[in-house]
């Protein structure tokens, strides 16, 4: 799973320098994981993510970002507690889901927000 930095976020997500609208640059839909090292929950959620980047290989992207490292990041999101996760379709607006979700419910969020597919 790739870390993102400001500038390879710029390049990969969204250029918030350039764009005022969000403009997503992405090929596949992804998912952006904003945690920090010290914060129990992050734990706790890393695993389950790296499961779900190998199930939904070449259909979605797991990112994360280090809030303590991308702290404007952090604030452009308006991230207040972590885990938070950025879930960013190809069309259409991303969206935020806040705390530290079961495999379940992030597995429902992709399907539905990433890929467009509701659960039968």
């Amino acid at each position: 799973m790739e870390h993102l930095t400001k500038e390879t976020f710029l390049q990969k997500i969204f250029n918030y320098e350039d764009n005022q609208e969000w403009k997503f640059e992405g090929q596949l839909p992804c998912l952006i994981d904003f945690y920090a090292d010290w914060c129990g929950p992050c734990k706790m959620v890393a695993p389950i993510l790296e499961e779900l980047s190998k199930e939904y290989d070449g259909k979605i992207k797991i990112y994360k970002v280090n809030t303590e490292d991308e702290q404007e990041l952090s604030s452009v999101f308006g991230i207040r507690s972590i885990p938070s996760m950025l879930f960013c379709p190809v069309e259409g607006q991303p969206q935020m889901a806040v705390g530290a979700l079961p495999k379940d419910s992030l597995r429902q969020a992709i399907d539905e927000i990433l890929l467009n597919q509701k659960a039968s």
